[in-house]
């Protein structure tokens, strides 16, 4: 009960602007989760698909392939989509492989989307909370100068304490959206390179079947 009392009543002294930092920190929250469980989702999908089209394309059944792919909205079903199309009229793995890099920039918008957003609400957090403590000890300057010159120090004390609330709430929601924008930015990255490493299983898989030198 008393630790709940305590964060009230820090957050009451903080002023007008510990509110605009809670719906920063609200909607960067919001947006972490659902970031989380897009790129969660996206991944097992993805792994669970080239395991359902793998056995397809090392047997040269191409058609049987894209009608998988076809009815998957997930990045990678786009990407092989691409490929598998493209073989039908390309002569050279580079061409199917120009196919494929197309698609992978088609992909990788929806994958990135909005994650920058949180080091952008971090920054705003932050700077909420410097500014929330300036007003305010504006303000304490201001009360304390006609005040008794016996409880200017004590009053003067106990204002910048109260305003010094907004710079640390500030730092509290700015913290945590700049850890999830770098595990937000780390498990894109990690999905992108997945997703990478799928095209070119893919190209070596056709071109072996062509009679071509795979790609290393």
């Amino acid at each position: 009960m008393e630790t709940y009392s305590s964060i009230v009543g820090f957050f009451q002294n903080g002023g007008l602007f510990m509110y605009p930092i809670v719906l920063v920190l609200a909607a960067g929250l919001a947006i972490a989760i659902e970031r989380w469980l897009y790129l969660t989702t996206t991944q097992v999908k993805s792994n669970a698909l080239w395991g359902e089209v793998t056995p397809f394309i090392k047997a040269g059944k191409f058609n049987e392939a894209v009608a998988v792919t076809r009815q998957s909205k997930v990045a990678i079903a786009t990407i092989l989509t691409y490929g598998l199309n493209r073989i039908k009229t390309a002569r050279r793995r580079d061409d199917i492989e120009k196919a494929m890099e197309e698609s992978l920039m088609e992909v990788m918008p929806q994958l990135e989307k909005r994650t920058h957003y949180l080091a952008t609400f971090a920054n705003i957090a932050t700077l909420l909370g410097l500014l929330g403590t300036i007003i305010g000890l504006i303000r304490a300057f201001t009360a304390v100068s006609g005040a008794n010159p016996a409880e200017k120090a004590d009053l003067l004390s106990a204002s910048i304490s109260v305003a010094m609330n907004t710079t640390a709430f500030g730092l509290i929601a700015a913290i945590p959206l700049l850890l999830m924008h770098a595990v937000l930015t780390t498990k894109t990255t990690e999905l992108v390179d997945s997703l990478e490493m799928a095209s070119v299983k893919f190209l070596n898989t056709v071109v072996e079947r062509r009679g071509e030198e795979p790609a290393a």
